[in-house]
């Protein structure tokens, strides 16, 4: 089975990532397709996502997943929060019984350097220095160190806008990188994060490195109101 991370991160809250090896029909013997999407792969990552929240929580209910205005998927009675991201062949999903949460993967690579002046401020970019640097060398990503870096931020802004869910959001106006990034014995990222749409609250962000791929999330406990 490609489950191939899962990280039960408290008593209420799972994360996972899958990679895709199946084909439509194994995901379909196993999940409804209730979403009208007709690209093949696109319908496959739908697919995967909605079978990976069933292997996090066999009861999630998915029959009764709604889809937002601002496109976030939901479920009305709350009964679990959650939040899914597809890249590649990678499918991510975060679930708590509890807690509002997000989550974010995205694939390494140089093209993220030409939009960086989308979602990145100056000072966000201190943060780049020789520990993290040596950091990246024990993953082979020493020489991508830039594009590791602004994909780490991007994703961690795209696990806050999912979490924050209520959209119109500027990814470089509304979120900031506020603090150095600390790097946990379990491999993890560790960073601060300060939200001012509406009001301001600092939130802790988590980035881990599987493969080429950079998965980020958050969860409620991680908010500090300021």
């Amino acid at each position: 089975m490609p489950l191939i991370y899962q990280h039960n991160i408290n008593e209420h809250t799972k994360l996972g990532v899958w990679r895709i090896k199946e084909g439509e029909e194994f995901f379909l013997s196993r999940v409804p397709l209730k979403k009208d999407v007709s690209h093949p792969h696109k319908r496959l990552q739908h697919l995967a996502g909605r079978y990976l929240l069933t292997a996090l929580y066999n009861d999630f209910p998915l029959e009764e997943i709604l889809i937002a205005d601002t496109r976030k998927p939901f479920l009305e009675n709350e009964r679990y929060h959650f939040s899914i991201s597809h890249c590649d062949n990678f499918v991510a999903a975060i679930v708590s019984d509890s807690e509002r949460v997000g989550v974010d993967v995205e694939l390494v690579t140089p093209k993220i350097e030409r939009v960086k002046h989308k979602f990145v401020r100056d000072s966000e970019l201190i943060f780049i220095n020789e520990e993290y640097e040596l950091f990246l060398e024990q993953f082979g990503m020493r020489e991508k160190v830039n594009q590791e870096f602004l994909t780490m931020l991007w994703s961690c802004k795209e696990a806050i806008f999912k979490w924050y869910g209520l959209g119109q959001m500027d990814f470089k106006k509304h979120m900031q990188l506020t603090s150095d990034i600390v790097y946990s014995d379990n491999g993890f990222l560790e960073m601060l994060f300060l939200l001012t749409k509406g009001q301001f609250i600092q939130l802790k962000l988590h980035s881990l490195l599987i493969d080429n791929f950079v998965l980020s999330w958050l969860s409620t406990p991680a908010v500090i109101k300021l």
